[in-house]
């Protein structure tokens, strides 16, 4: 979430005039996150988030988006819903834009969670997977590990500036990667950006995810991965541990609703520096392209390294339990 597009109370209510949401009372950009613009606005009638799609986010995806946050929603499964227009469409226009009304999710994020709050996200992420296996729409992964060396091709020769040695840390990681990377693993849906920003709690109880724009079709167990890099180092960026606890209740509560196998198993430390190495990458990237004028809270890449470094000396799934 950032603020790319800027709107103003006209424009809000230009928009708000091809729904049925009532009459605008307040609104507000929202500056966290790097990818879409996200304004938070409340009606007569309630609260809702407004995304404009920017940046990474290929319009041809954004079907699947809405279908899927409708497909869990109607599978009672806590997320925003989308909203259609008066024109009975989920996705709608705004200049050259795409954009999209969901509902307001209540509760906020936690900024570090407990080993009980993962074990929760553990549980919450494996329903999902059992849920959405049953869907027939797909999304191929944009940001799979086909991507990573084209993005690195984009950074190397600046990403020294972020850190003298990143260059050739990355390329070690990478060629290791690459060359380790499973072929075939259980898939299907995945979230691919449980970070704590988007995990919400009200009144220290679970109530939901948000930000699905990464959401796409990869192994289950890469979802895990992420969620290991994202919920379970602790510490300051350089100085960073693994948390076995928070790992362990993960593992735990996803285990309550969909069984991880051997071979998963076996893949989670290279699945595990894979999605190390995506988020530093994209960071990097991030850090290097950042866009004028626009208000945003770029994420700090440096914090990767320390994960990498973990996930490269592990050596299997005990490590992270142990």
């Amino acid at each position: 979430m950032a603020i790319y597009t800027k709107l103003d109370k006209e424009k809000i209510n230009s928009i708000l005039s091809n729904y049925s949401l009532g009459n605008l009372k307040k609104f507000e950009g929202i500056k966290e996150g790097i990818e879409n613009t996200n304004y938070s606005i409340e009606t007569d009638k309630g609260k809702y988030i407004l995304t404009i799609y920017e940046k990474r986010v290929n319009k041809h995806d954004l079907p699947f988006f809405s279908e899927l946050m409708l497909g869990l929603n109607n599978k009672s499964f806590v997320c925003p819903k989308p909203i259609s227009n008066k024109n009975n469409l989920y996705i709608s226009d705004l200049q050259n834009k795409k954009f999209m009304i969901a509902s307001f999710l209540e509760g906020k994020a936690k900024k570090n969670l407990s080993p009980s709050d993962c074990k929760i996200v553990g549980r919450e992420s494996a329903r999902l997977h059992e849920i959405t296996k049953n869907f027939h729409f797909k999304r191929q992964n944009d940001l799979s590990v086909k991507s990573w060396r084209k993005i690195f091709d984009q950074v190397k020769n600046e990403c020294n500036k972020v850190h003298p040695d990143l260059p050739r840390l990355i390329e070690a990681n990478l060629t290791d990667v690459e060359k380790n990377w499973p072929n075939n693993l259980p898939a299907g849906i995945i979230h691919a950006d449980l970070f704590n920003d988007n995990i919400f709690f009200k009144n220290n109880k679970f109530s939901g995810f948000i930000d699905f724009y990464f959401s796409c079709n990869d192994f289950y167990a890469f979802e895990i991965a992420i969620c290991f890099n994202a919920l379970c180092f602790d510490g300051v960026k350089q100085n960073l541990s693994f948390n076995v606890t928070k790992a362990k209740k993960f593992i735990e509560g996803y285990n309550e609703f969909r069984k991880i196998s051997d071979e998963e198993r076996k893949s989670i430390k290279v699945l595990s520096q894979g999605a190390a190495l995506r988020f530093l990458l994209t960071r990097v990237f991030d850090y290097i392209n950042i866009v004028d004028g626009a208000v945003v809270k770029i994420k700090d890449p440096i914090e990767y390294l320390k994960r990498l470094e973990f996930h490269k000396n592990a050596k299997g799934f005990e490590d992270y339990l142990i």
